[in-house]
């Protein structure tokens, strides 16, 4: 029996249908299974740094978290400001078995001037501080942002950029670890860092106590 030319008009959309759900499906499918090879690695990566044995050097060990945003004027260093971005790393710190401080301590024992300080790499504000808390370690995040043109879409679109820095209670530097976000649309800058921060930390501080570690071994 003859099929008319509407019957196989319906027949060739419904199998044309069917061959891009099924593309669809499996690019679907192959970005799921990126997705976790990338989940692993990271966690692989996040085993190996922690594995150095030296989790007992740390405990107890004191440390002070402060986060600042680097700005045309120079420096936003008001602590509550940063609340998210403070809880997603002390959090990770104490698992470590380090013992930090809440923002509320810091603000109350050190000065706003000294806080600004610690970002002008001043090792005296430093080591002043870290003597008023009794703190072993200093633990610097500074979040810093590039804006610029998308040169296909003609949009503006903004980088962010979070970068940390362990310091010792006398003012050396023991580690220096970044994230960086993709470029996107947008101003909400403190919610891409917070975003940033919530993806990458595990890894952060998985780098700077490996850092940690590798260093005290060598003394």
């Amino acid at each position: 029996m003859r099929r008319t030319r509407l019957q196989l008009a319906v027949s060739y959309a419904l199998t044309l249908a069917l061959a891009c759900g099924s593309a669809q499906a499996f690019k679907f499918s192959e970005e799921e299974e990126k997705a976790k090879g990338e989940d692993q690695a990271r966690a692989q990566r996040i085993g190996q740094l922690v594995s150095t044995p030296c989790k007992q050097r740390l405990k107890n060990q004191k440390i002070m978290l402060v986060i600042a945003e680097r700005t045309a004027n120079g420096y936003n260093t008001t602590q509550s400001r940063y609340g998210p971005h403070f809880q997603a790393i002390n959090h990770r710190l104490r698992a470590l078995g380090l013992k930090t401080y809440t923002q509320e301590e810091i603000r109350a024992q050190i000065a706003q001037a000294e806080i600004e300080a610690h970002f002008r790499n001043d090792p005296d504000a430093a080591i002043n501080a870290a003597k008023k808390l009794g703190a072993n370690f200093i633990l610097r995040g500074l979040i810093t942002t590039q804006t610029g043109i998308n040169p296909v879409l003609k949009i503006n679109e903004v980088a962010v950029h979070m970068g940390f820095t362990l310091v010792s209670s006398g003012g050396r530097t023991i580690s220096n670890v970044a994230a960086r976000a993709d470029s996107y649309s947008g101003t909400d800058t403190l919610g891409m860092a917070l975003t940033l921060v919530n993806e990458q930390a595990d890894e952060v501080v998985a780098q700077l106590y490996n850092d940690y570690c590798r260093s005290a071994g060598n003394k």
